[in-house]
């Protein structure tokens, strides 16, 4: 039993799944008091952090809708609003290892786990852009002077991911990733500014995943800020 702090975007097909089967497991476990997994450590550390649960299933139901699926299950819990656990059954960095290690000769996820720092920062940075500028421009900084490790910038990654982004913030990084995506200029650009938020990323997505932008289809923003849109 596992919910992984990584992106699911990571996740191949088979463990996507997986996870969201697991995660609806341990909702029933705590919603239902049912004794069965009630003491195993995955279902220990999210006990009253019923919305992250919830948060966590809209974004694996977002990376499912990105590749095919229908996801006809929500999660309604809601307690501590706005906080996640804050601890992990492994560290995000070793994470990354144990994905390795179970994809050898299988297929990876959407995105391809990280060969090195700038690889892994280039698959988070719109994410972090949608949140925070400031962050991101510091981040690049810190990164070109060798100022961080893999273990600090993955911590740093996935605690910045659960921060709730605003509508600016989105689309201001979907407009950064609509550049790789859109038409060429010498046919004519589209004029996107009037675009609802929702059917900006939703053209993005599209695009991307059609074979628009290899960088774009590698990026955590493309499934994850829909998650955290109003629903339709």
């Amino acid at each position: 039993m596992r919910i992984w702090d990584l992106n699911p975007g990571y996740l191949n097909g088979q463990s996507l799944l997986g996870e969201h089967r697991e995660l609806h497991a341990i909702v029933s476990i705590i919603v239902n008091k049912k004794k069965g997994y009630a003491k195993h450590p995955e279902t220990i550390r999210w006990i009253g952090y019923g919305w992250a649960l919830k948060m966590r299933h809209r974004k694996l139901a977002c990376e499912m809708a990105l590749r095919g699926y229908t996801d006809r299950s929500p999660v309604a819990t809601h307690s501590n609003k706005g906080k996640w656990p804050e601890t992990h059954i492994d560290c995000p960095d070793r994470q990354l290892i144990l994905l390795k290690e179970k994809y050898v000769d299988k297929e990876e996820g959407r995105i391809p786990l990280p060969k090195n720092l700038q690889e892994f920062w280039s698959q988070h940075k719109y994410s972090v852009l949608a949140r925070n500028p400031d962050l991101y421009k510091k981040i690049g900084r810190d990164l070109s002077n060798t100022a961080m490790s893999f273990g600090q910038l993955s911590i740093l990654l996935i605690k910045v991911l659960r921060e709730q982004p605003d509508a600016g913030g989105i689309r201001n990084a979907v407009q950064h990733m609509w550049g790789y995506v859109s038409d060429n200029p010498a046919k004519g650009t589209i004029d996107i500014n009037d675009w609802p938020l929702r059917r900006l990323l939703s053209e993005t997505q599209k695009r991307a995943m059609a074979g628009g932008s290899s960088y774009i289809r590698a990026s955590t923003a493309l499934s994850e800020l829909m998650a955290w849109l109003p629903d339709a």
